[in-house]
């Protein structure tokens, strides 16, 4: 038994560390119908910028402040000088933008860094184990599932108890009614957006020393996100966060009992979810 409860914590680290990368994304659908491809990049930029800090100025925690920063605020470029115009041609126009965004971010990385692994190393304060279920389990893990779940607690508190997290809820739910009542949409998304790239690249830094560094990260994040939004409800938060759960989950469990079939199973399971609720199962949206 000591085993399968290991592998429910991985699936649970994994899983909410999907979330960080999923939440902006789900957001950004949801109020304006953009599927944000490129969000996997800000993912994969924020870990290089994990990687460039610690290398030259080494500290992680300052990566862990600087390197959302950045990625947030190329994200608040990108919204407001490509996707804004895009957004004006139509949904096709966005999607097949930041697709591009994807691969060009994608080639810059490969430029700049290469294309070699490269590591990052964990924290003296947060190397070692811990013994836990009879067994030792990382001190770095336990700091991803406690440090997503803050983020998470955050989250939850700005977009119920705050201002800005109601207009966001609402825009969310009509975009429209709530311009046509005085508020800035445009302006609006543009803070989800470039929040999103944020909470992508924080995933990214935090990503660094448990899954190292490599230009292919973004790729095999984007997939997994794509399922977790499509399975939670376009546009729900919390659907997100259920969904990315079960996801983490069912990756770990079925690394352990059909490692052959591992990946097919969330793929399975959206499926089923979708025949089931084709909404997603918080879906906001038809």
């Amino acid at each position: 038994m000591d085993i399968y409860a290991i592998q429910a914590l991985h699936g649970l680290v994994y899983g909410m560390l999907l979330f960080m990368v999923a939440s902006g994304l789900t957001l950004v659908f949801g109020m304006m119908g953009v599927l944000n491809l490129a969000n996997a990049s800000f993912y994969m930029l924020g870990a290089y910028m994990a990687y460039t800090i610690t290398l030259y100025l080494g500290s992680f925690w300052l990566s862990l402040v600087v390197g959302p920063l950045v990625v947030g605020l190329l994200g608040v470029v990108i919204e407001r000088f490509l996707l804004r115009k895009a957004h004006e041609r139509g949904h096709v126009a966005e999607l097949l933008l930041t697709f591009g965004l994807f691969y060009v971010i994608g080639e810059l990385v490969r430029l700049i860094w290469g294309s070699n692994p490269l590591p990052v190393a964990v924290p003296d304060i947060l190397k070692g184990d811990i013994p836990l279920f009879g067994m030792t389990y990382p001190y770095y893990r336990l700091f991803i599932l406690c440090f997503s779940s803050l983020i998470l607690v955050v989250m939850a508190l700005v977009l119920m108890k705050t201002r800005i997290g109601i207009l966001v809820r609402a825009a969310v739910s009509d975009a429209e009614m709530v311009d046509s009542l005085g508020t800035n949409v445009p302006l609006v998304f543009m803070g989800v957006f470039g929040g999103g790239a944020a909470l992508a690249g924080m995933a990214g830094v935090i990503a660094a020393p448990f899954l190292s560094t490599y230009p292919g990260m973004g790729l095999d994040v984007l997939m997994d996100c794509f399922v977790i939004i499509v399975i939670g409800g376009f546009g729900s938060l919390f659907g997100a966060l259920l969904s990315a759960v079960m996801i983490g989950e069912l990756q770990s469990f079925g690394v352990l009992w059909i490692p052959r079939l591992a990946l097919v199973f969330q793929f399975l399971f959206m499926a089923v979810v979708l025949i089931v609720r084709p909404t997603g199962l918080l879906g906001e949206k038809e």
